[in-house]
């Protein structure tokens, strides 16, 4: 089984282990999924809350149940008839002394066997390790540096607090020479000529030493003496392949490509064949033994070349057919996956994006923006926010990455007479502004040449920065244009030059990652909806035409992606989601009651020099996560699920405002007005507070019409081209906020209890009688993932057709088919219902409202007979009334 039909994802870690995983399997194959897709799940480093910081990719992370854990979890799963997909990191690893491979690089340096796996620039002096909460020479002489003996191997580590770092063995000789007694002069001589052969075999025979307990306070007490030598401490410090720096010094100084800001994180060079045999030993010998069924591979666009990569990963796989590789890209706008890619689709973030197009209503964006820049009594330019944006990104967070490239292309400038006169600064301000033009992540320019695609893509950001004016030397510009074409004829510049593009293309991606969803997607909220990983908030819905358009393109381009509406990196949960798109029916009504929620609040603010906190940006913000997030059926008087409500919107406004990066951030926290953004949250959801009740009636519509949102966006997402992705505990409503409030424990002995009802059918006939717990939803999902197992052809090969609707509200709803021969089935969903549903007690449309509206169902598929997958009505014609399809449910699944 190696074709999904529908995915699950399971988190693992904190508390979730693979006996817990193993042991949801038949609820699982009840749901009807085909593949478990689970997080990582190679050792990590300690405490590790995701496994992204991977250690040691020959190991099954213990913590979590190791390999005899894995193996029961594999074999529950295949009992159940269920497959496995694997989330796999071949980017980066944890840079900690835990991980084997990066620890004997800081032991040997460039001398190590493992110095090649690791994307490190060795024409630096040192190895930066940048992990000082204070700058070195303030370390050094508070005493706050130390040596560190480990008894049992025999290792001595250079300390500082819990930090230890192997310090290279010829050094011991530095500390055993101190010592007098018995053999350690000898073996401190033998020390000191160590090399990586002999050194094990010397630190047993320290550990032997030490062990027998003659010469351990000995050794001891040489380390405290010449740890009371800063002198000496500091010239063992010297005398290492790493240098300790101050962690504020890692956006300059670092000497190895990291994953994003993150130094912890090390980038690989699995480019590199020996590398690329280590990495994925294991995960490989996985596969060949049937454990697992499909790989999800984490930030591609980090690699050096994606395409080359993945080729040589399906053959080393040498399956019969393409093996299930499903890539974590986020696509531009206009952009499309790769088509020589050989990998069954992305995870499936521009399905999103879809999907907002099609519930937002864009004949409101007027309205909603006018709302929104009055609420800050601000105008408000996105396109210049996002420039602005990543430009800082670029110069700043990442000027180590900026000053490498200069470097890399001011070596090549230096060799052409005609270019050679171009400043450093020209060819670093061509760089940033090439960069902050791009469009989309990353251009693929490899080895093979530039594609047609990137040559678009590199001469728009080069004209685009020409416009911008921010580079008097035009030249610069151009020489990065070269450079980004390996526009060169010498061999050797071409092979320069196409360093350089990798490296470029490499910190693009993070360039877009940081600037875009790191820090715009919460400084402009005018529709926090649209503000997702993937999405396009400037973009204010769509007609259906492109919803339509895109689902064609998915079809063609990548039928076996996965189809997300919720991960472990979305915004947040796809049903609060599914709430704010109604907000874009309402502009008026949402402005008004947030200028009213502004003057209630006006005393929970606290004024500061610079403005209140929290401004009025964070203010409009926490308002639409707060309606978002309002659990179903919390009273505003209920004073504990006040208090947990407010715990989640305490911490996810900190999160907000420190990504934000205006007043306060991660790496520089404003204490005072952070403090005052949680005492603003606090009070306002203290029931004694007027505005939570005034809240909750203001939301009740919302949520409602959010609720119908969510059920057709499940209707159409189990149904349209891809593969549909279930994210753990969202089988019933998700109003989840962005990590790690969507990492929390899930409750599956309540969705088995709900799953056990839906099976014996104690709703009385009323698809919606217990709408509020989201048991709907799962009524739903349930025979919808029943149906692509059944008919797995007709969703992965079948067509898709646009349906068209007549009727005076044709516009409030869409549908399609999907048909392969004599099969087919039918959706039809609510949308943009907002004024319909007019008080309704229930996310439904009443049947009267509909009127005339209608689905015309085209030669092929008029005149055949339907079933609704959930209400078992039956429906035939050339024509659908909606009032019929939709009469009991917002979303209709017809086969």
């Amino acid at each position: 089984m190696s074709t999904p039909t529908a995915t699950y994802r399971l988190q693992f870690r904190n508390g979730f282990d693979f006996e817990r995983a193993a042991g949801l399997a038949p609820y699982l194959a009840r749901l009807g999924v085909s593949h478990v897709y689970a997080s990582p799940v190679f050792r990590a480093t300690p405490g590790s809350t995701h496994g992204y910081d991977v250690a040691d990719f020959g190991e099954i992370e213990p913590v979590i149940g190791g390999e005899q854990g894995f193996r029961a979890f594999a074999a529950a799963l295949r009992a159940e008839g269920l497959a496995l997909i694997l989330d796999f990191v071949p980017n980066h690893m944890g840079a900690s002394s835990f991980n084997p491979w990066w620890r004997d690089v800081l032991e040997w340096g460039q001398a190590s066997r493992f110095a090649g796996h690791f994307d490190i620039d060795w024409s630096a002096a040192k190895l930066v390790v940048p992990a000082l909460g204070e700058p070195y020479g303030k370390a050094l002489g508070d005493g706050r540096l130390g040596l560190a003996l480990d008894r049992a191997d025999g290792g001595i580590s250079f300390s500082y607090d819990d930090l230890r770092l192997p310090i290279t063995p010829p050094s011991y000789a530095r500390v055993l020479a101190r010592l007098d007694a018995d053999s350690f002069p000898e073996l401190a001589r033998r020390f000191a000529i160590a090399d990586s052969d002999t050194a094990p075999e010397l630190k047993a025979e320290l550990a032997r030493l030490v062990g027998e307990g003659r010469a351990a306070a000995a050794v001891e007490e040489a380390i405290e003496g010449l740890v009371a030598d800063r002198q000496a401490l500091h010239e063992l410090h010297e005398a290492q392949a790493w240098r300790l720096t101050y962690w504020r010094a890692a956006r300059e100084t670092l000497t190895y490509r990291r994953f994003f800001e993150i130094a912890d994180l090390v980038g690989v060079k699995v480019e590199r064949p020996k590398v690329f045999e280590d990495v994925h030993g294991l995960l490989l010998g996985l596969v060949a033994d049937g454990s697992v069924d499909g790989i999800r591979l984490d930030h591609i666009d980090g690699l050096a070349d994606p395409k080359s990569y993945l080729v040589r990963l399906q053959a080393a796989i040498g399956a019969d057919a393409p093996f299930c590789l499903l890539v974590e890209k986020i696509l531009g706008p206009g952009e499309t996956l790769r088509d020589d890619w050989p990998v069954a689709g992305t995870t499936g973030y521009e399905f999103i994006t879809a999907l907002a197009g099609l519930f937002v209503e864009p004949a409101n964006r007027s309205a909603m923006s006018a709302a929104y820049e009055r609420y800050l009594d601000a105008p408000c330019d996105y396109e210049r926010m996002v420039l602005d944006t990543k430009r800082r990104i670029l110069a700043r967070n990442l000027a180590g990455e900026l000053e490498f490239l200069r470097q890399l292309c001011g070596t090549l400038a230096a060799r052409d007479p005609v270019t050679r006169d171009i400043g450093g600064d020209s060819l670093r301000r061509a760089i940033l502004e090439i960069a902050a033009a791009l469009p989309v992540y990353r251009t693929y320019v490899n080895v093979e040449g530039v594609a047609p695609e990137d040559v678009a893509l590199i001469e728009n950001a080069v004209a685009a920065a020409k416009a911008g004016r921010e580079v008097e030397d035009e030249g610069a510009i151009d020489f990065i244009a070269r450079m980004l074409r390996l526009d060169f004829a010498d061999p050797g510049d071409q092979a320069a030059a196409l360093e350089f593009a990798a490296r470029f293309q490499q910190t693009t991606g993070p360039v877009m990652a940081k600037a875009l969803e790191d820090t715009v997607f919460y400084r402009f909220n005018r529709l926090i909806a649209l503000n997702e990983v993937g999405g396009e908030p400037d973009h204010f819905g769509a007609a259906p035409e492109a919803f339509h358009a895109a689902m064609a393109t998915r079809l063609e381009d990548q039928p076996g992606g996965l189809s997300a509406t919720a991960t472990h990196d979305t915004k947040r949960g796809e049903d609060a989601r599914a709430r704010l798109y109604a907000l874009s029916e309402i502009p008026q009504r949402w402005s008004a009651a947030a200028e009213r929620w502004r003057i209630v609040n006006a005393g929970l603010r606290t004024a500061f020099d610079d403005g209140t906190a929290p401004e009025p940006e964070m203010e409009w913000m926490f308002y639409q996560a707060l309606a978002g997030a309002w659990p179903f059926g919390l009273s505003p008087r209920d004073a504990e699920g006040l208090g947990a409500l407010a715990e989640r919107m305490d911490a996810y406004m900190i999160k907000v405002v420190r990504e934000a990066k205006l007043r306060t951030s991660w790496t520089t926290p404003a204490i005072e007005y952070e403090e005052a953004v949680s005492r603003f949250v606090r009070r306002a959801l203290d029931p004694e507070h007027w505005f939570a009740a005034d809240f909750v009636t203001v939301c009740g519509p919302i949520w409602t019409a959010g609720a119908l949102n969510g059920l057709s966006q499940l209707a159409m997402k189990l149904c349209a081209p891809g593969v549909p992705d279930i994210y753990q505990g969202t089988e019933i409503w998700d109003l989840s906020l962005v990590d790690p409030d969507n990492r929390r424990p899930v409750d599956y002995g309540l969705l088995e209890r709900r799953l056990n009802a839906i099976e014996t059918d104690a709703t009385g006939g009323n698809p919606l009688a217990d709408w509020r717990d989201g048991t709907p939803k799962l009524r739903l999902m349930r025979p919808g993932l029943a149906l692509r197992r059944e008919k797995p052809s007709l969703f992965a090969e079948g067509g898709y057709v646009p349906l068209a609707l007549e009727g005076g509200h044709a516009g409030k709803a869409v549908a399609f088919a999907r048909v392969s021969g004599d099969e087919a089935a039918l959706v039809v969903a609510t949308r943009l219902a907002f004024d319909l549903l007019a008080g309704a007690e229930e996310p439904l449309v009443p049947p009267e409202a509909w009127g005339d509206t209608c689905v015309v169902l085209p030669e092929g598929l008029a005149g055949r007979g339907f079933r609704d997958i959930v209400t078992g009505a039956e429906h035939s014609g050339d024509r659908l009334r909606l009032a019929d399809v939709l009469a009991r449910m917002p979303a209709a699944i017809l086969r």
